[in-house]
């Protein structure tokens, strides 16, 4: 078995990946400063380490065997208004773990990037070929750090992968999306359910859709988590591979609104106002290279299950008082 350093293991996707690192018997180290992840999130088995990831020579030897990296701010809304925040920790903060990587020897990476380095697609859906010209800082610091990741691969033989998705959702066992602020549709739409909103907003309903909503890609954490562990075995030295995450189909705001209203019992209010601005019609991604070159296919692609297994840590979470 391997060992791992997981940076940003107390987050939502971080949390789940550094959870299936465990369960397939790997030695797993987290790293978290808890700034927006859970202590309680680190799975059982791992060991943890509250620190920045600007400090990962501190812990960063030649005995771990590849770095799987999350720690980054992705709050698009507050990258706008506090744009050096995000320079500072994405691009910084992993400028400072390649290099850490660099010394200690470390050869592998797998990167958590994002969808969103895209910016509004030319065409659906989106490959890894489409055109790069991020809306936000975060998007913009996103994208640099795969820029230097690139460069990192070309100059010193790094082994590294590149996961870009849109819309991840659902829950790992005690793993979920809890968000502060929260700006997701699930988790939205079911504070809704959990009586912690009296409505949810819908951003416009005259798009050229079928029923005039948004479409958006959604992937279960548990798929992504699955993908991100294949993307360890595929990662070559010398090489920065990049591949979109998606389940090929998408789903609409309203059939979102409508799979909650079915899923939880609840009654759904909801109320339309006018488009936001920068929203594009349909975002989907093409799943492709995924399934070519780490041989990965989403197993938890139906709506139903996604909103269902999200329901169950809501309602637990609730409950818990968290």
């Amino acid at each position: 078995m391997s060992k791992y350093l997981v940076t940003g293991g107390a987050g939502y996707v971080g949390s789940v990946v550094a959870a299936r690192l465990v369960e397939a018997g790997h030695t797993v180290t987290v790293v978290d400063d808890l700034s927006t992840g859970f202590r309680e999130a680190v799975p059982a088995g791992a060991a943890f380490i509250e620190g920045r990831v600007q400090n990962a020579a501190k812990w960063l030897d030649a005995t771990y065997d590849a770095v799987l990296h999350f720690a980054a701010y992705s709050q698009v809304g507050e990258s706008v208004t506090v744009p050096e925040k995000y320079w500072a920790n994405n691009v910084g903060g992993t400028m400072a773990l390649l290099a850490a990587m660099r010394d200690a020897g470390v050869g592998r990476l797998v990167f958590s990037s994002t969808a969103a380095t895209y910016g509004e697609p030319v065409s659906t859906p989106v490959t890894e070929t489409d055109p790069t010209a991020p809306t936000s800082p975060y998007g913009a610091s996103k994208l640099a750090v795969d820029h230097m990741i690139a460069g990192e691969c070309a100059a010193h033989g790094l082994a590294a992968v590149s996961l870009r998705y849109f819309n991840v959702a659902g829950a790992h066992g005690s793993c979920g999306e809890r968000h502060d602020p929260e700006s997701h549709l699930i988790p939205l739409v079911l504070q809704v359910a959990l009586g912690k909103r009296d409505f949810i907003s819908v951003y416009g309903d005259d798009y050229p859709t079928p029923d005039g909503t948004c479409v958006r890609d959604y992937i279960h954490v548990a798929d992504l988590a699955e993908a991100h562990l294949l993307a360890l075995t595929a990662a070559t030295a010398g090489e920065h591979l990049v591949c979109n995450l998606g389940n090929g189909n998408g789903f609409s705001v309203r059939e979102v609104i409508e799979t909650v209203r079915k899923v939880t019992g609840h009654e759904i209010p909801e109320v339309v106002t006018g488009r936001r601005a920068g929203d594009p019609a349909i975002l989907v991604a093409s799943a492709a290279r995924a399934h070519e070159r780490l041989g990965w296919r989403p197993a938890r692609a139906d709506l139903t299950d996604i909103v269902a297994d999200a329901w169950a840590f809501a309602r637990r979470t609730e409950r818990a008082g968290e």
